[in-house]
């Protein structure tokens, strides 16, 4: 049993059972629900696997090689679209099963290491660009060649990349509003979550620092989501930290290992699957998620 601290003028303890779903692995993350598969997939990224668990097989391989894959998302047809760290790109796995490189350079560079991703209603795809699949044990060792670590939208040709911001740190984690008017991005060097406005035409504008992640413990921002009711979930000291809709902490949810990554599912979406390194978790929430496409 491990409890969650809930802030505000009224606290209370919330207490969650964690459920172990597998571990030995070697750094999980990127987790993902598939809303008529019922599975679960995500990446161990030194183990070059990406792992698949359902209620009726448990943990097996569902692929390997993965080129040290991070995060995961579907478009809105429900292709896989995955973020490569051996290979510095975005891949989408079409209905056929091949993997097709969307996303690989920009002006003429390689990207550093595309690390989470999500897809806009409309189908726009953004991006994070940190350098940490550029080192080893997350990655492939190998110098940098932007000069920067950018947010992108996905571009007509993989090699033309579409930047729209390129003013972070160590951009990690990122979540459209409900609305999709906003894009949360949260900076795991900075230790803030930023959100910006969201053009007409996809575009990224008025950024502003809209919460930070406190505390002592190990963690920092990495992966971020929000659930049905606008509020925002994102990996920090100590386990996955809680904001309403404005921003205000509501909850910092303590995990028995450092957390990478979350995700809903199951059928009512009140399943909250969690990568925490070395192990799968599960626990349930009383907010539901929402299913990505």
């Amino acid at each position: 049993m491990v409890r969650g601290r809930q802030s505000g003028s009224a606290r209370q303890e919330v207490t969650y059972t964690f459920e172990k779903l597998g571990t030995g692995f070697l750094f999980t993350e990127g987790p993902l629900w598939h809303p008529t598969g019922k599975f679960l997939l995500w990446s161990d990224m030194p183990g070059d696997h990406m792992r698949r668990w359902s209620a009726k097989d448990g943990v097996t391989t569902f692929r390997k090689p993965c080129h040290m894959s991070n995060g995961l998302t579907y478009d809105r047809q429900g292709r896989l679209l995955a973020c490569e760290h051996a290979t510095s790109q975005v891949t989408l796995t079409e209905a056929n099963g091949r993997i097709v490189p969307i996303a690989t350079h920009h002006g003429g560079k390689q990207l550093n290491s595309p690390n989470d991703i999500v897809c806009k209603r409309d189908g726009g795809i953004y991006f994070s660009d940190p350098p940490y699949g550029r080192a080893k044990f997350y990655g492939v060792e190998r110098p940098q060649e932007l000069a920067f670590q950018g947010v992108y939208r996905v571009g007509a040709d993989p090699k033309s990349s579409e930047l729209l911001v390129d003013d972070f740190d160590r951009p990690n984690g990122l979540c459209f509003s409900l609305d999709e008017r906003r894009l949360f991005i949260n900076d795991t060097a900075r230790k803030h979550i930023r959100v910006f406005d969201v053009t007409p035409s996809g575009t990224l504008t008025n950024g502003r620092v809209w919460a930070e992640t406190k505390g002592d413990k190990p963690g920092a921002p990495d992966g971020m989501k929000l659930d049905s009711s606008g509020n925002v979930y994102c990996c920090g000291p100590g386990g996955i930290h809680v904001f309403d809709p404005t921003g205000a902490l509501r909850e910092v949810i303590e995990t028995p290992e450092r957390t990478a990554n979350f995700a809903w599912g199951d059928d009512d979406y009140r399943s909250l699957f969690i990568t925490a390194s070395t192990s799968l978790y599960r626990i349930r929430v009383q907010t539901p998620g929402l299913p990505v496409f």
